[in-house]
């Protein structure tokens, strides 16, 4: 059997039958294929057939629909063969799935599940009964391929054998690439900064008090952007959206109480509470957020040179002083300091991947050298410092053992899984029952499975 697009389509994406919210379904559903105990709903392929050619702007053709018909069938073998092999996937999994996936979405919609419901036509909780029976067969199938693919491992042998075949005018030419560690410090606020915004939100909370409005003084004060901007209004939120401090106060407000400040380590809120559903709040804030001055910027770019010195007269290793005086809440802190590459999940960073600030301290820098005070934005708009030290660096050049092991492991390791899991589908194919309704038998690769 010539089975390999669809086998193709089922490494790419073992689960190719993807939860669409919201996709209606306007056809009388019937049964167009069955994989094992495992059936495919004519409304399965049409939602996915209507949602590539709306979202991902494709021709429509007889040869998408096919296709999308043999990646669920892919996706249904794999579930059929969990079932088989009492793979289970538990309710509170499922849950805390759908609870992502649908909060995520309310969340771009300010919490506001009356929009949520006009958007989609449906409440909340009839979407996450919708979407129950396809979830937890997207999550049967992952479990089932992981437990596959946790079988294989590969050999150094193996690795050689996978490089000495491949053609030498075929080896890919590397950038040149690069690993850093970092130590990073973040400034604190001083006392007196502190103190003023104490007193700040101590005055608001006075004026809300004699009847100003809440809204308005948000607006005009508050240092949350996202939020001030609106009043203050933060939409309905489950527990464990806010940080501890905020949400103890939150929950413990009658509605429309307004709080006196509450300290986080964002700086002191007002918190009114609008409304109560359930486990879920509505509220609004004001974030009265304490100044950095320049006097706290000059402390931790202080300290950080304090450390450098530390580290270069050999009076403490780079790694101990990462766990000594970095700050705990960069991922880095847990990986002895070393950056992760967010793009690859790597610790080797491209020198075009490199923050700019990063490439120029590089540029000159030996091994194990530890860069001068470097500033450091945070994706919330938080300003940090850190020093860096360069542990790795390699110069542009063809794909060998010596220099590329774990690059070349990896892509030998991933071509076995490949080889595995093709002859694991061929396998069960041959002993899965198939029956595939008539008007899709024009789709050549589905003839050949029910020939």
């Amino acid at each position: 059997m010539k089975l390999q697009y669809l086998l193709t389509l089922l490494i790419i994406a073992a689960v190719s039958s993807q939860v669409l919210i919201g996709q209606e379904q306007l056809l009388i559903d019937k049964v167009v294929a069955k994989v094992g105990s495992e059936t495919i709903l004519l409304s399965d392929v049409e939602a996915q057939y209507s949602y590539a050619l709306e979202q991902q702007g494709i021709e429509g053709s007889p040869e998408i629909k096919c296709q999308i018909l043999e990646a669920i069938m892919g996706q249904k073998l794999i579930v059929h063969q969990a079932r088989l092999d009492s793979v289970i996937v538990s309710d509170d999994e499922i849950n805390s799935q759908l609870d992502y996936r649908i909060n995520g979405v309310l969340r771009q919609m300010n919490n506001d599940e009356a929009f949520f419901e006009e958007y989609y036509g449906m409440t909340v909780d009839k979407m996450r009964a919708n979407l129950r029976e396809d979830l937890e067969q997207q999550l049967l199938a992952e479990r089932m391929q992981a437990q596959l693919m946790q079988t294989v491992n590969i050999t150094p042998n193996e690795v050689q054998q996978f490089y000495d075949q491949i053609p030498t005018d075929s080896l890919p030419y590397l950038s040149s690439e690069v690993e850093f560690a970092e130590i990073v410090i973040q400034p604190e606020v001083n006392d007196v900064e502190k103190g003023n915004a104490l007193k700040t939100s101590e005055e608001l909370y006075t004026r809300i008090q004699d009847g100003e409005s809440f809204e308005e003084l948000a607006k005009k004060y508050s240092d949350d952007p996202g939020s001030g901007m609106n009043g203050g209004n933060l939409g309905f939120a489950p527990r464990g959206t806010f940080v501890q401090e905020f949400e103890e106060a939150a929950y413990n407000l009658d509605v429309n109480e307004v709080s006196e400040p509450v300290e986080t380590m964002f700086g002191y809120h007002l918190i009114k509470m609008l409304e109560k559903k359930g486990t879920k709040i509505n509220l609004q804030h004001i974030l009265i957020a304490p100044e950095i001055t320049d006097a706290d910027i000059d402390l931790a770019k202080s300290k950080l040179d304090s450390i450098k010195t530390l580290i270069t007269e050999g009076k403490i290793s780079f790694g101990d002083a990462v766990k000594k005086f970095s700050n705990e809440d960069v991922p880095s802190y847990h990986n002895n300091g070393r950056v992760q590459n967010p793009a690859t999940g790597k610790t080797f960073f491209k020198t075009a991947e490199l923050p700019t600030e990063v490439y120029f301290a590089i540029e000159e820098m030996s091994i194990d050298e530890v860069s001068t005070v470097l500033e450091y934005p945070l994706p919330n708009g938080d300003v940090v410092y850190r020093i860096i030290q360069l542990q790795s660096k390699t110069k542009p050049h063809k794909a060998n053992l010596k220099e590329d092991y774990s690059k070349i492991q990896d892509l030998a390791k991933q071509s076995k899984k490949n080889d595995y899991f093709l002859n694991w589908v061929n396998t069960k194919l041959k002993e899965t029952y198939i029956e595939v309704d008539d008007r899709m038998q024009g789709c050549p690769n589905i003839a050949e499975l029910t020939n």
